[in-house]
């Protein structure tokens, strides 16, 4: 599995299993813009597998939780792993699958997570603007399998 991230040996970052999802339409990537005022930043839509969930239904709940929207995975294209610090400081080593995923409705009510907004992203853009390296890794395998 590809590591992205530069560890820093004085933390001890927690393994975290992960699942991301690329949803394309009319040409565009969803992506979530994490509101941070400054410090703002663009993810796939996904996060941690809690407890016995599959990396499948996480995404699922991911999605809703970030967009309001309902999706259906379909293939895992990709694993690849992220050192990261996450906003609250935590250090972390996200294990993440990363999925293509069919957008089934949208229901922006049924989003719960305030600070995250759904936005549709050119993939050239998405590859530009995600925050992680192993995200843009991703969607440039996406890109290569072509969608």
């Amino acid at each position: 599995m590809l590591q992205f991230g530069e560890p820093d040996p004085a933390l001890d970052y927690t393994v975290r299993p992960t699942a991301f999802g690329l949803v394309f339409h009319d040409g565009r990537l969803a992506c979530v813009r994490v509101d941070r005022g400054a410090a703002s930043y663009y993810d796939l839509p996904g996060g941690a597998v809690d407890g016995d969930e599959t990396g499948e239904q996480a995404l699922v709940r991911e999605f809703v939780e970030e967009t309001g929207m309902a999706v259906r995975p379909l293939t895992r294209i990709a694993e690849a792993a992220q050192y990261f610090r996450k906003s609250d400081g935590t250090p972390v080593n996200n294990i993440g699958q990363f999925w293509i995923a069919e957008m089934l409705s949208l229901d922006p009510a049924a989003k719960v997570e305030a600070d995250h907004q759904l936005v549709w992203l050119h993939p050239h853009t998405a590859l530009n603007e995600l925050r992680h390296d192993a995200h843009a890794w991703a969607v440039a395998v996406w890109l290569r399998r072509g969608r």
